[in-house]
């Protein structure tokens, strides 16, 4: 199989723990022939239009999701959920960037990166379900989100939207909230918990900088200014204004200066307003 086949086979695998148990196998078979003398073709693949999902989660609007106070155990069993969801979709984010543009020609270390990070992906979705089961619960127990496909679905045409608004948005946005939730789990005393979000906390910090590394790198590629490129995008298919407060550190480590974020958020710093 091509690396674009396997991408498609992860991504009409519909049950999780398939999915990712896939992706995993996938990973591996891609990173050994990277080691041998025969490596993988990416190939060319037709990846779907939305990725196969299991029967639960119901998804739902995201304005007709139960809201649930983090402070009870029901609460954080609610945010674990929705925290499984998201990297459930992320999984298939990963997998769809690399099948869905092979005809953009890309080094071998484009592929590296989202393989890893489709990889890493998977663990996460796994840590976050082991912790669901412990806490008597399972994923697809509660409804979820239908419109985390929607930033795959609007970019489905536009390379470097898709760079701009899933890892450079979506991902950086994990970074801003990922430390209040590590907290809430820490208060509850949830050590397993907060263990699993720390890891994905680390990692997601290299996902947000591979995808600022290759749309610097199309952007050098076809003489576009970066910042500007990256607010006529965001603009365009991302439909509400980033939200503040931002985690500048963790931000800056991935790549990504102020003045890519904060001309898109809903307010102005202080210090810019004067």
């Amino acid at each position: 199989m091509t690396l674009a086949e396997m991408a498609v086979e992860v991504l009409t695998t519909a049950d999780g723990r398939e999915k990712t148990a896939l992706s995993h196998k996938y990973a591996a078979a891609w990173f050994a022939a990277r080691q041998s003398e025969t490596p993988l073709e990416i190939g060319v693949a037709t990846p779907p239009v939305q990725p196969a999902r299991p029967e639960r989660p119901e998804l739902l609007s995201p304005r007709d999701v139960p809201r649930r106070r983090p402070g009870s155990p029901q609460g954080r069993i609610a945010l674990l959920h929705a925290v499984a969801h998201i990297e459930l979709n992320a999984v298939d984010l990963h997998w769809d960037i690399i099948a869905r543009f092979t005809e953009h020609p890309m080094p071998i270390g484009f592929y590296d990166d989202w393989v890893k990070a489709a990889d890493e992906e998977s663990k996460h979705f796994n840590m976050i379900c082991d912790c669901l089961e412990a806490m008597d619960s399972h994923y697809g127990a509660l409804p979820a989100h239908a419109g985390m496909w929607r930033a795959a679905e609007d970019t489905a045409e536009d390379f470097m939207g898709r760079l701009a608004v899933v890892p450079i948005v979506l991902e950086a946005r994990g970074l801003d909230v990922t430390p209040g939730m590590i907290e809430i789990f820490r208060k509850a005393k949830e050590d397993d918990t907060v263990a699993a979000l720390e890891v994905i906390y680390a990692e997601e910090v290299g996902h947000v900088a591979y995808g600022s590394k290759w749309f610097h790198f199309l952007c050098g590629r076809h003489e576009m200014d970066p910042k500007d490129t990256f607010h006529d995008l965001v603009r365009r298919y991302f439909h509400s204004a980033l939200k503040p407060p931002f985690n500048e550190e963790k931000r800056a480590e991935a790549g990504l200066p102020p003045d890519f974020y904060w001309p898109l958020a809903e307010e102005t710093p202080a210090k810019a307003r004067g």
